[in-house]
């Protein structure tokens, strides 16, 4: 009798189980996680497929360096951070002159100056990645970009 019952307490815990995990499996199927951006996975993908003619001009040190300040750039818009702060829901633009104008004019600072042609291969190589992981939406058109519906 005691095997028995052992055996139906078994039994009855791994339908539990086995009901948790059909539920979570459908729940993933409907709605995949979002793309998770890791900033080490995604310096190593730049470095990988950087343009010839940037990467000619450009240690690996500097790729960092350009994705760093990006960070910085972007966490100063408000909208990246390491998840304890508030942040805004607005669209942002990779890549934008005005982030190539930031990162030249804080490397300027720093004593280590990049070209703006060199910024820009380093942004849209990330954007590539970006859009490889599934974290960005197709390019926006001129006449998206005002915000408009």
């Amino acid at each position: 009798m005691l095997w028995v019952s052992l055996l139906v307490a078994f039994g009855l815990a791994c339908a539990v189980a086995a009901w948790f995990v059909a539920r979570e499996a459908a729940r993933l199927a409907a709605e995949p996680p979002p793309p998770v951006f890791d900033t080490e996975e995604a310096y190593e993908w730049v470095v990988e497929h950087l343009p010839d003619l940037v990467a000619a001009t450009l240690t690996p040190a500097d790729v960092r360096r350009i994705l760093d300040l990006q960070v910085e750039y972007l966490e100063r818009q408000g909208v990246a951070g390491n998840g304890t702060a508030p942040r805004t829901q607005r669209e942002v633009v990779i890549g934008a002159p005005d982030a190539v104008e930031y990162i030249c004019a804080r490397a300027a600072q720093t004593g280590e100056p990049y070209l703006p042609e060199q910024v820009h291969g380093v942004l849209e190589t990330q954007l590539a990645y970006l859009r490889a992981i599934g974290a960005v939406g197709p390019p926006v058109d001129d006449g998206d970009a005002s915000g408009a519906p």
